[in-house]
């Protein structure tokens, strides 16, 4: 039986995981798993392989860095151990045959940024003893490379983040200017089709065709550095990373995405994925709002929405529509009282689409709730506060829930505020049409980390990604910018299973459809079901990510 010991409330450590331990793993918590053992020490003991699927069911992010033991991990082991803390976002798990040598990855991979002292006392709360690492410490760093600061890089172009933004462009510009030096910054191992979470809580898709290697969507061409930004210094044409290393740019492209705030809601962190309460706007809680959705037999559900930005505004509905479509095929819906709280004050900002979308609301019986923000969880009592505004002002409704789908309020990644380049929302303050900075012309944003009014969906970014690999190729020649942005966002709101009402919208509600008429109206439902396929919207993905105006036709898809 798995017991944890831990040694930050972000690490622990365990004897050897057996495949059920996996997924128990993932209920208490833990969002990554380090194996430090090598395969075949002992009869009968589980696979790497074996586990790691486990891993990938449970929705769980698998690193095998094997010790042998006798042995202190390698320098590279090390390099690949502070990579894996620093990438999954939650507690990771480490375990080998007795747990000491996951805890030694564990102390030194943190060597350079906790003090020994700090590390022993880590040691010790878990009954590890680590003293014995002190002079392999002292010798790792007498050999490293030069101390953190004293690193610099050149490049043509630096991208802040890899995800779809980040990718589109510097993959665009490549194509189109194979010998710039381009470096891509971005410190996590995985990347993520985030639309498709939506559709794995909806019982649609597998949370693993949601996630590849970031490497393996990584331009070739591409410097991939592996750290967070610390700050940029527009001025200078300088940017400082994690790890002291500064890069300098000719041209800097921020994609950066969006912040999650979890904190924002008093109780939420504590009681996310169980209690009834999730989220499809995380890879390893999508599953679990699945999970709820087969479980309710009646009771409360109770879908929210925040106040704008967010990032793909329709999800928090889709999430809602899935659910009850899945209730419907049931025949249990009427059996379920279902709400949706918006803090907004309407159920979609472009008019156009919402009769559509209210036919559903009508049909599944959801109850509305507008100018209603969720401001605290209680998971122990199945209780949701809202702080909503009435004729009478504000007042605070607790609802109880047997099910509650929480969408996080979301806010600009600190750095670029603290840079100074943000406009009054936080976001990079740039030019809605060339997608420049409005002050620094050698700098871009792409995707959600863009001051701009249109909607924050990957849709947006295939129309945003050439515009600023070509702007950014004229910056670098001395010309000014020869692409303009129309605002395009595109959102597919699955208003049940095999249906959807698509909102292709731009700058000011302008309607900006994309796809014939004839397709979506249901006159050919055999071409309607070809757009609707689950693995035809995450192909259409990933071929943005390389850089190519991906453009849907019926019968085929045609890459530009």
């Amino acid at each position: 039986m798995m017991t944890p010991r831990y040694l930050t409330n972000s690490f622990a450590v365990t004897s050897q995981l057996s495949v059920e331990d996996i997924a128990e793993a993932g209920r208490q918590g833990f969002r990554g798993i380090i194996c430090a053992r090598p395969d075949a020490e002992e009869t009968g003991q589980p696979t790497a392989a074996a586990l790691e699927l486990a891993a990938v069911e449970a929705g769980l992010t698998f690193e095998m860095i094997p010790v042998r033991t006798g042995t202190l991990p390698e320098s590279t082991d090390i390099d690949r151990a502070r990579v894996t803390l620093k990438g999954v976002d939650g507690p990771v798990l480490g375990y080998c045959r007795s747990g000491n040598r996951a805890g030694q990855l564990w102390a030194l991979a943190m060597a350079d940024s906790l003090a020994a002292d700090q590390i022993l006392a880590a040691g010790r709360q878990a009954g590890l003893d680590f003293s014995p690492l002190t002079t392999h410490q002292q010798h790792a760093s007498a050999t490293r490379a030069p101390a953190a600061g004293s690193s610099m890089r050149r490049f043509d172009v630096v991208v802040i983040g890899g995800g779809a933004g980040g990718l589109a462009a510097a993959s665009g510009m490549l194509r189109r200017r194979p010998r710039t030096s381009v470096a891509v910054v971005e410190p996590s191992e995985e990347h993520f089709y985030q639309p498709g979470w939506t559709l794995v809580g909806g019982g649609i898709f597998r949370s693993a065709q949601t996630r590849r290697a970031e490497a393996s969507v990584m331009p070739k061409d591409a410097d991939w550095v592996k750290a967070r930004v610390e700050r940029v210094f527009p001025d200078d044409r300088q940017v400082l990373l994690s790890d002291g290393t500064t890069l300098f740019y000719e041209i800097l492209i921020v994609a950066a995405g969006i912040t999650l705030n979890w904190a924002g809601i008093d109780g939420l962190s504590e009681t996310l994925g169980r209690n009834g309460v999730t989220s499809n706007y995380r890879y390893d809680l999508a599953p679990y709002t699945w999970e709820l959705v087969q479980s309710m037999k009646g009771g409360n559900a109770i879908f929210t929405q925040p106040p704008m930005p967010i990032k793909c505004a329709g999800a928090p509905q889709k999430a809602m529509y899935l659910a009850c479509d899945a209730w419907r095929r049931k025949g249990i819906l009427n059996q379920i009282n279902v709400e949706f709280d918006n803090a907004g004050g309407v159920l979609f900002g472009v008019p156009e689409f919402v009769p559509a979308l209210m036919e559903y609301v009508r049909t599944y019986g959801i109850g509305l709730e507008f100018s209603s923000r969720l401001t605290a969880v209680n998971g122990t009592r199945k209780v949701a506060t809202f702080e909503r505004k009435t004729e009478a002002g504000i007042e605070q409704v607790e609802r109880p829930f047997d099910m509650l789908h929480v969408v996080p309020p979301q806010i600009a990644p600190s750095f670029i505020r603290e840079s100074g380049l943000s406009d009054d929302s936080g976001f990079v303050a740039v030019d809605p049409g060339t997608l420049r900075h409005k002050s620094y012309p050698t700098i871009f944003a792409i995707g959600d980390s863009a001051g701009t009014g249109n909607a924050k969906t990957a849709a947006a970014v295939r129309k945003q990604a050439p515009v600023v690999a070509l702007n950014a190729i004229a910056a670098l020649d001395g010309k000014p910018p020869v692409a303009t942005y129309d605002g395009y966002g595109g959102c597919p709101l699955t208003v049940e299973n095999g249906k959807i009402v698509l909102a292709e919208f731009g700058y000011g509600g302008k309607l900006l459809p994309t796809l014939p008429k004839w397709l979506l109206d249901g006159t050919h439902p055999s071409r309607l079901a070809w757009y609707l396929k689950k693995d035809v919207m995450p192909l259409l993905y990933w071929e943005m990510l390389k850089g190519r105006e991906v453009m849907v036709q019926p019968t085929k898809i045609s890459r530009g």
